[in-house]
This record gives C-alpha cells, sequence and structure tokens, in this order.
C-alpha cells in the first residue's frame, strides 16, 4: 500500500467537496441572510489546503488496490467533516470545534444528532448546509466521487466495495462501476425532488421543503426547527414525510430498477422490502394500541398518527419527532430503539445491523436449533429461493458481535463518565445506528449539547463506526492491515 496514492485521491475529494459549499453560498447570496462571509472563507480554505495535497502527491497517481480503499474511505469520512465545520466555525465563533464537528459528523453519516439550539433563528443558508451534509452522506460522498473519478485517472471500484453497505457487496446493477453510482445518484435526485414538491404541496416553505426533502431521503432528521414537525402540527405533512422515509429506507438498488424496467416486480422479489413493511406495520398497529391502553392519547385513530410518523422516523433511523416520545411509557421509546438497530434495508440510506442481516441471523439460528434435534441435518440457509454461502454467514454472525461489543463498549464509556443507563445506552443506540434523537438527556425534547466534550467525543466516533458499517474503519485500525 502506499499511501501517497491514498493522498492524492483524498485531495481530490476535497476539492469536490468544496464545490458542494457552492449550494448554500448561493441561498445565501439570494436570500442575502448575512453568512455569505463564511461560505467564501471555507471554500477557500478547503480548495487550497486539498488542491494543495492533490498537487504535493501528484506524482503518486495509481490505481487503488483494496487496501488503499478501505483506508481511503476512513480517512474521507474523518476528513471531510473537518471541512464541514467551517461555516459553522466562522459564523458561529463561540462554537468549539467538538461540537461542530459533532455537528458535521451527524450531517455526513446522516445522523441527524444535534449539538444547535434555535434553530429558527439560524439563517437559511446554514439550516440547508446542515441538510445537504445529510443528503450527501445518506447516498455516500464516495459513491458520488466514483462516478467522477474514473474521468480523473482514478479507479473507484475499491471505494464503492468499502462504501456501499451490506453484506452482499459484490452484486452489480451495471457493467460498469461508474455507471452503478451515477444509476443510484439519479434515482435519488429524482426522489429527492418528488420528495421536495410534496412538501411544498402538503403546506411547507419551499426553503424547508428543500430543506426536509434532503434529510428525509438522505433519513438524517436535522430540521429548521426546534420543534421538528410538530413545528407544523400537520397531518398532511407527516404523511409525506412517512411516505419518503418508507421509501428511503428501501433498498436503493429495488428502486434502480423498478425504474429500468418501469416495473413494480423488483419490489415484489426482493426478500427485504416485504419483511421491513411488515415489521413497521405491525410495530405501528402494536405501539398505537398500546399507548391507546396507557391512555397516553384518548383514541386510537389519534395514537396511530403519533405511532404511525415516531416508528417509522426512529425505526428508519431518520430521527425526526412530531412530539416528545421521551414521554411516553417506557416500552414504546425502547421498541422504537430495538427497530432502528435492524428495520432498514440493505443499500438504503438508513443504518443499522440492516433487515438482510436480521433475516440471515434468525435463519441461521434456526437452523442451529434444527441441527440440535437433527446433528446430522444438512440445511443451507436460503435466502431468495438461493443458499448462502457459509463465509457470508460467518460475516453476518461476525460482523454482530462487533456491533454488539461496540455498542456496549459506548454505553460503559458513557456511563463511566457520570451519564445515566438510560441516557447512556439510548445515546450510543442513536449513535451507532445514525439515528438521532436518543431517550433522556438526549430525547427529542432536547439535544446533545449537555454532553461533555468526552462524551461528544464517543458519539461522534459511534457515528464513523456505524456509518462505516464497522469494520470498514475497524480493519484500517487493525496491525495487519499496515503489514505488507
Amino acid at each position: 500500500m502506499q499511501i501517497g496514492a491514498v493522498l492524492n485521491s483524498l485531495g481530490l475529494v476535497v476539492m469536490l467537496f468544496a464545490g458542494c459549499l457552492l449550494v448554500p453560498l448561493s441561498l445565501s447570496l439570494i436570500l442575502a441572510d448575512g453568512a455569505a462571509y463564511a461560505y467564501d472563507e471555507a471554500i477557500l480554505a478547503t480548495l487550497m489546503l486539498g488542491g494543495a495535497l492533490w498537487f504535493a502527491t501528484r506524482g503518486a497517481r495509481r490505481e487503488l488496490h483494496v487496501r488503499d480503499g478501505f483506508l481511503l474511505v476512513a480517512l474521507v469520512w474523518t476528513v471531510l467533516p473537518v471541512f464541514a465545520t467551517l461555516p459553522f466555525l466562522v459564523y458561529l465563533p463561540g462554537l468549539s470545534f467538538t461540537d461542530a464537528y459533532f455537528e458535521a459528523m451527524s450531517g455526513l453519516t446522516a445522523s441527524g444528532a444535534t449539538v444547535f439550539s434555535g434553530l429558527d433563528r439560524l439563517p437559511p443558508s446554514i439550516n440547508l448546509w446542515r441538510g445537504f451534509m445529510i443528503w450527501l452522506g445518506g447516498m455516500g460522498v464516495i459513491v458520488l466521487a466514483v462516478a467522477i473519478m474514473p474521468l480523473l485517472g482514478v479507479g473507484g471500484s475499491q471505494l464503492y466495495k468499502a462504501e456501499t453497505p451490506g453484506p452482499m457487496k459484490d452484486s452489480k446493477l451495471t457493467p460498469r462501476i461508474a455507471e452503478t453510482a451515477k444509476g443510484l445518484w439519479l434515482v435519488y435526485v429524482l426522489l429527492t425532488l418528488l420528495c421536495v414538491l410534496a412538501y411544498r404541496w402538503a403546506g411547507m416553505s419551499w426553503i424547508d421543503a428543500l430543506m426536509h426533502g434532503f434529510t428525509t431521503m438522505g433519513l438524517g432528521g436535522f430540521s429548521t426547527h426546534d420543534a421538528s414537525f410538530a413545528y407544523w402540527n400537520s397531518p398532511k405533512i407527516e404523511m409525506v414525510a412517512m411516505f419518503f422515509m418508507l421509501v428511503a429506507g428501501v433498498n436503493f438498488a429495488t428502486h434502480f430498477l423498478a425504474w429500468r424496467r418501469l416495473s413494480l416486480t423488483p419490489y415484489r422479489r426482493d426478500p427485504e422490502a416485504s419483511v421491513y413493511l411488515l415489521v413497521l406495520a405491525v410495530s405501528v398497529l402494536g405501539v398505537a394500541l398500546y399507548l391507546t391502553a396507557m391512555a397516553v392519547y384518548p383514541n386510537l385513530s389519534t395514537a396511530l398518527r403519533y405511532a404511525a410518523f415516531n416508528v417509522i422516523s426512529i425505526a428508519t433511523t431518520t430521527g425526526y419527532a412530531n412530539t416528545d416520545f421521551n414521554q411516553w411509557p417506557i416500552f414504546a421509546p425502547l421498541w422504537m430503539l430495538f427497530l432502528c438497530s435492524f428495520v432498514s434495508c440493505s443499500g438504503s440510506t438508513g443504518s443499522g445491523i440492516k433487515m438482510i442481516r436480521a433475516l440471515i441471523l434468525f435463519k441461521q439460528s434456526f437452523r442451529e436449533l434444527l441441527r440440535i434435534i437433527h446433528p446430522r441435518l444438512h440445511r443451507p440457509v436460503k435466502f431468495s429461493g438461493h443458499a448462502i454461502e457459509n463465509n457470508i454467514v460467518f460475516a453476518v454472525l461476525a460482523y454482530v458481535f462487533v456491533y454488539v461489543s461496540c455498542l456496549s463498549l459506548g454505553t460503559l464509556l458513557l456511563t463511566a463518565t457520570g451519564l445515566d443507563l438510560l441516557t447512556a445506552l439510548s445515546a450510543a443506540v442513536a449513535s451507532i445506528n445514525n439515528m438521532g434523537p436518543g431517550l433522556g438527556l438526549v430525547g427529542p425534547g432536547s439535544n446533545y449539547a449537555g454532553l461533555s466534550d468526552f462524551q461528544t467525543w464517543v458519539c461522534t466516533f459511534l457515528m464513523l463506526l456505524g456509518r462505516l458499517e464497522l469494520f470498514t474503519l475497524l480493519v484500517v485500525l487493525t496491525p495487519a492491515f499496515w503489514q505488507k
């Protein structure tokens, strides 16, 4: 592995990222919201540093190998938030770097956890930048880069494999990796445009519709208002949000195939999608009945409204709220936190273990039970009628073990610093699943601003770990990775 080639590609990605800052800059200039100077300085610094890194390593350019791809992905997701903080640090001089980096990491990992308050008073361009980061992070800055980098002489297949979520990463939708990335982004852009128009039709302003279109399709709960969706108190807006959250939680490869074939057949053949919708439907009905039985709401229809919105939001790792579910009887929010760990489909903009891994784990557990009864039984784990190789099953088992270990360690670290168990556990779950609000001190009625610097950095690392699906980041930290 040659570090120079990786750093050269990193310089290109940083320079491309500078172009993303033109989006909030344009809005700031149009609305004259007083924040344009923050983007001017951020763009200049990002271009200069990215260009200097690229120029200094231009002699090391070559095709990236597998280990190069893993290292570049880890570096990109660690370094880009530094540049993403610049508009915050320039415009909000009292903001600490720790909080700014947390906010940027939360955006680019599509988490939606925030340390900001007074969102209603922030310049629209600052809020748009927060939402635009989630939109970029939802599909992955790297997937965008692999569609462009071949034009610059840098191959992207290793990056795509390291970045794309799910245990079956080698399946391709088109013969060329750049075409795959472009196809996914085309579907992503079209669905985002539909979402923005739907929000505007439902009653949002254009700025709010654009911001929430970004964060809904990116499944990250940043909002332009401290009250989130309770600000509008509109069932019509909530219905739009629920529909597009459900859409964003489905594998975008399925959307791509349905669009290319102009058929709904790919949805019927997607084994994740049916279970995903079934689990959500049962959970919404169950939580609504529970809230009605506990007299939280006066009737089932009201309970269904709030249960449906918040269950779908949390389960898909979005993090919107139209009420403070932290005040519900503890079973309901805990069930929602449990759902966010696995409900989203692989290849979606959601996070967590993913539904495909949960299904494989369930089938493997059932197979082991049968083996206890019939020791000589040969029964392969099947998915969509096809036998799954044992190496994939073993990889899923290893992934879930590492997931639980990291979640446990994160919770222990947070409790060791003085947080109560509910806050520590929910913050760790929300962070590693890139979900946003937790319970207790970090519930939907508050934010993460009350955490200490150490606690904030623990949550920041967990967000990065969850966005890169654990192994992509952890493999770079192993001594074997750096050996020849």
